[in-house]
Formats: structure tokens, C-alpha cells, sequence
């Protein structure tokens, strides 16, 4: 479960934010604030694992509040202004979202936030502990997937089989796409049709990699690869 607050002045913004959010599985909204003393009494008290962040605000200006959090969770940014986005990504914000966004920059910057290795900035806990998360479209739903259950991703077409160690989903992306959203230390593209997380090899014989039950062949120019991860 992925817990998130809403710090925005505008009325709209959280209901449109909260819209997207309960298109996706697993993502409770903790409190709606309006303006940073609001959130920064909420935040002292409790802990939660995204804030979705407005700049302009009254009585505290967004990067102002955040300035004041000692272990900040991970932010994503919400704003008309475009010029503050330097000193956002100074600030470790995740993403930037600037308004108006629609859903499928704001699933890309929910990927982008939950498929990364947690940073400094969240402070894990026993009862509450990220781990990296991806969400995938398959058939109009939203299906998410812990990043270390996936085996291997193959690509069919215009479509990508992700093959994790429950189930495989077939999304509408090519796998270029799909290996953009995943962390580039966790899979090696060993054929132009496949690319295999290494910690899940069984054994790599010859041309073929064995992986739980399933058998993933390697390309000629991908053989360098193979051989990087053998040394």
C-alpha cells in the first residue's frame, strides 16, 4: 500500500489528483491539506510514503515547506510553474508535474517514483516499508507488480509479455518502453525480443538461459553481455 498526501490550495487539483489515484490498486490517500503549516502539523505526527506537492501556496510556499521536513518521503511536485523545476530535482523531488497533466504522465511519474531504488530521504519502517513497485496496463485495469518478482519481459509485436514469478501480463508497449521504466541494474537485454533479470538465472548454457521453467535464448550481438555478467 502506497500512502500519499495532497498538499494543494486549489480545490480541483485534489480531486483530480485523487481521481488518477484511485484509478491505480493499492494507493490510500491520508489526509487532503491546503496550505504547508497544514500538512507540516499532519506530518509530524504521522508518516506517509508520497506527498503530491503545489508550489504556490499561501502562508508557505511549497519548497519552503519542504525545506522544513527533516526525512521528507518521496514528493512529486504539482504546479503551473515551470521555472521552479531546478531547484525541485535540487531538492531530490521525484517528478515534476507540471498542470495541467494528464493521466498518463501522472502513471509515468508514479513509475518513475515507486520503480527506483528508496533514497535516503524515506525513512523505512517495520509496519511500513517501500519496495519497488511498477504499474502496468493490461486490459483497461492497472495491475501492480513488485519490480523483483519479474523474471524476464519478452517482447510480441507491439506488445510486451512480463513474466513474473506469479503471473504474465501483456501490455500495449514496445519492450524499448518497458525497459525505460525499469531500473537499468535489475535486467540485462540478452535478444532483441528478450531481457532477463540476472538474479533470477538458473543456468546459461550455450545460447540458452534457464530461468525457473522457462527457457530464454540469447542473441549473437547480446553475447557480450552474457559475458560482463559471467566475469
Amino acid at each position: 500500500m502506497i500512502t500519499y498526501l495532497i498538499i494543494d490550495d486549489e480545490y480541483i487539483a485534489h480531486d483530480i489528483i485523487k481521481g488518477y489515484c484511485d484509478l491505480l490498486p493499492n494507493m490510500q490517500l491520508m489526509k487532503n491539506c491546503y496550505d504547508g503549516l497544514e500538512a507540516f502539523e499532519y506530518l509530524s505526527k504521522n508518516e506517509v510514503d508520497l506527498i503530491f506537492l503545489d508550489l504556490n501556496m499561501p502562508k508557505l510556499k511549497g519548497f519552503d515547506f519542504l525545506k522544513t521536513l527533516k526525512n521528507p518521503p518521496k514528493v512529486i511536485v504539482t504546479t503551473a510553474y515551470q521555472e521552479y523545476a531546478l531547484e525541485g530535482y535540487e531538492l531530490n523531488v521525484s517528478d515534476y508535474l507540471l498542470k495541467p497533466f494528464g493521466f498518463d504522465r501522472f502513471l509515468k511519474a508514479i513509475n518513475k517514483t515507486f520503480s527506483s531504488p528508496a533514497t535516503k530521504h524515506v525513512v523505512p519502517s517495520q509496519s511500513n516499508k517501500i519496495s519497488k513497485r511498477i504499474f502496468l496496463r493490461s486490459n483497461k485495469k492497472y495491475t501492480q507488480v513488485e519490480i523483483d518478482s519479474i523474471l524476464f519481459i519478452e517482447a510480441s509485436g507491439n506488445y510486451t509479455k512480463v513474466i513474473t514469478t506469479l503471473e504474465t501480463i501483456t501490455i500495449r508497449e514496445k519492450i524499448s518502453i518497458v525497459l525505460e521504466l525499469l531500473p537499468k541494474d535489475d535486467f540485462l537485454q540478452v535478444h532483441k525480443s528478450f531481457a532477463v533479470a540476472p538474479k533470477h538465472i538458473k543456468s546459461i548454457e550455450g545460447n540458452r538461459i534457464l530461468i525457473a521453467d522457462h527457457i530464454v535464448p540469447v542473441g549473437k550481438i547480446y553475447k557480450t553481455n552474457i559475458l560482463q555478467l559471467l566475469k
